[in-house]
């Protein structure tokens, strides 16, 4: 029985954190100035898949605008971020982070956002490219065992951040739950050097990094909860601290190492993005560049070149190109080393070909000092 009202008071107070919010977004939407012009557009479906990979899409269109639906499912799930360490996770598709979706400038994107009913939680989706309504959160909360859809147009291009913002304490509390993901929007005429000369990929890579805040028990061990509520104040407590006990990229300690590792050959050019919601974060390729990294994920900046390391803000998505010159094993992670080394933010990525001497060579092999 506790355990039921102690339910009931947190769905109330998730609900009536949003309040003010929906009446604020109902009263505009009662007085439609301009009402969406959708004739004769072509509707396509975006099957969404899970990160690190990127859904089948074109690098560049020219034509009309479309209509991309795509559907999410948001589900509240116990996930082991590294041996014996666990998490209620909330997340978008199953996955940390939830599926990036991709399309392109100007397209409108209608997105079907269902709560299954084994949840326990209201949610939402924010979108930072969106305008209004809170990024369309004031117009997407959805209880348990419901759907709800919603539109709109993508209209700036660039990588942007999506994440649950159901209000109140529960928006941060749901993010460092994990439930975010990241949206790219291409511009009409595709990726653009410095020079204004049209860049292509041949592989995508999304990485999303998520810091958790897991309390422990009176003896040091990480507690382990039976759902998404419970562990709501511990955590709290947690995230006063402001630093994360766990850094993870995609989910768990190692996800993208080994077998998992991003791969390439040597003459691919690769682009990365990298999205983080909440803290921020630097991102460096040991033995590697960014070649062409585009501030704040803006496609309509000119991108910085040659960088060792790139920003990347809380609530942002980064994009970065780079074109791999020798074979090996890159690491790629944030040089907050403190976070990649000891809390977990890294990532591998596996470079087949052959070697070029001429940018590196071991010249005389590891011996003895020659005390002479």
């Amino acid at each position: 029985m506790k355990k039921l009202i102690k339910y009931f008071a947190f769905y109330l107070a998730t609900f009536s954190s949003v309040l003010y919010a929906d009446g604020e977004a109902s009263s505009y939407i009662a007085n439609i100035g301009t009402h969406a012009n959708l004739k004769d557009l072509e509707r396509v479906r975006q099957e969404l898949v899970a990160p690190p990979h990127l859904p089948d899409h074109q690098q560049a269109y020219s034509g009309k605008p479309r209509i991309v639906e795509i559907e999410m499912v948001i589900e509240e799930k116990e996930v082991e971020i590294e041996p014996n360490v666990f998490v209620q996770a909330m997340t978008f598709n199953g996955t940390n982070p939830g599926p990036i979706i991709v399309v392109h400038e100007g397209d409108y994107v209608e997105l079907t956002l269902k709560n299954l009913d084994t949840n326990m939680l209201l949610h939402n989706i924010d979108f930072h490219p969106a305008t209004g309504a809170l990024g369309g959160g004031a117009l997407t909360k959805v209880a348990p065992g419901q759907q709800v859809t919603l539109r709109f147009k993508a209209d700036k291009a660039g990588t942007y951040v999506y994440h649950c913002a159901p209000g109140g304490l529960m928006t941060p509390y749901h993010v460092v739950s994990g439930m975010y993901g990241a949206i790219m929007i291409f511009p009409k005429k595709g990726l653009r050097d410095q020079n204004g000369k049209k860049v292509t990929y041949d592989k995508a890579y999304y990485v999303g990094e998520q810091g958790w805040y897991i309390p422990k028990d009176k003896n040091g061990k990480y507690k382990r909860y039976a759902n998404a509520i419970e562990p709501y104040g511990d955590t709290l407590e947690v995230m006063r601290g402001l630093v994360p006990t766990h850094v993870t990229y995609n989910g768990s300690k190692g996800a993208l190492t080994g077998d998992n590792a991003m791969k390439a050959k040597v003459g691919d050019s690769v682009l990365f993005i990298h999205s983080q919601a909440n803290e921020d974060s630097r991102i460096h390729l040991i033995g590697g560049h960014g070649d062409l990294v585009w501030p704040g994920g803006s496609f309509k900046n000119t991108p910085m070149v040659d960088k060792e390391t790139w920003h990347v803000n809380g609530g942002e998505s980064v994009a970065a190109l780079y074109t791999f010159k020798q074979p090996g094993l890159y690491a790629y992670l944030n040089h907050n080393l403190i976070q990649a080394f000891m809390l977990g933010g890294a990532a591998h990525v596996k470079v087949d070909g052959e070697w070029n001497n001429d940018l590196m060579e071991q010249v005389v092999k590891p011996s003895p000092i020659n005390a002479d």
